[in-house]
């Protein structure tokens, strides 16, 4: 595993940076109405420009987003990881999966590696999330990846509930 592209494992999934070909799999996933419920769709330019801004992000700050590969069928199921919350300069987790894997406990799985990542690898002192507060499958991920509310918050043009968790506070499973 070279230095300047990291991976995770986890018992069912591999986090991976994202290529160009991967386009296909993140369209399909941008374009799911069920899936972007609370997220903003996403058209085919738009697709690419995030595709391209996950590659760059990687090469600016050594943290970024994955693409979520599933090892038993291979495929890609979804995006999680790190990036700036809007016009702040905390970090945020995020993540999107494909409907057909929810209630999995997949989001969780890549969402306690990123946050592990984060905070071992990147040595960051502070991980947030925002999630819409009817959206109760993320609010779930965010709280079981240990994360505490702190507000309720504006970002993207979204009210949000807003959560944090410290490194201190942060224990390793």
């Amino acid at each position: 595993m070279s230095n300047d592209m990291p991976e995770i494992e986890t018992p069912r999934l591999r986090l991976r940076h994202f290529i160009t070909e991967d386009f296909d799999d993140l369209f399909r996933l941008y374009t799911d109405a069920e899936v972007m419920k609370y997220l903003s769709p996403r058209n085919q330019e738009q697709t690419q420009a995030s595709l391209h801004k996950h590659i760059q992000h990687w090469q600016q700050y050594n943290f970024g987003m994955w693409a979520v590969i599933h090892k038993d069928s291979g495929r890609m199921i979804g995006r999680c990881g790190l990036g700036f919350l809007d016009n702040t300069p905390e970090v945020e987790l995020g993540y999107v999966f494909d409907k057909s894997y929810w209630r999995m406990g997949v989001g969780t799985e890549a969402a306690t590696a990123t946050i592990k990542y984060g905070f071992e690898q990147v040595r960051l002192n502070r991980i947030v999330a925002i999630a819409h507060p009817k959206n109760i499958a993320s609010v779930r991920v965010i709280q079981k990846v240990g994360m505490k509310y702190e507000k309720n918050a504006r970002f993207y043009n979204v009210d949000v509930v807003y959560y944090a968790i410290n490194r201190e506070a942060w224990h390793p499973n």
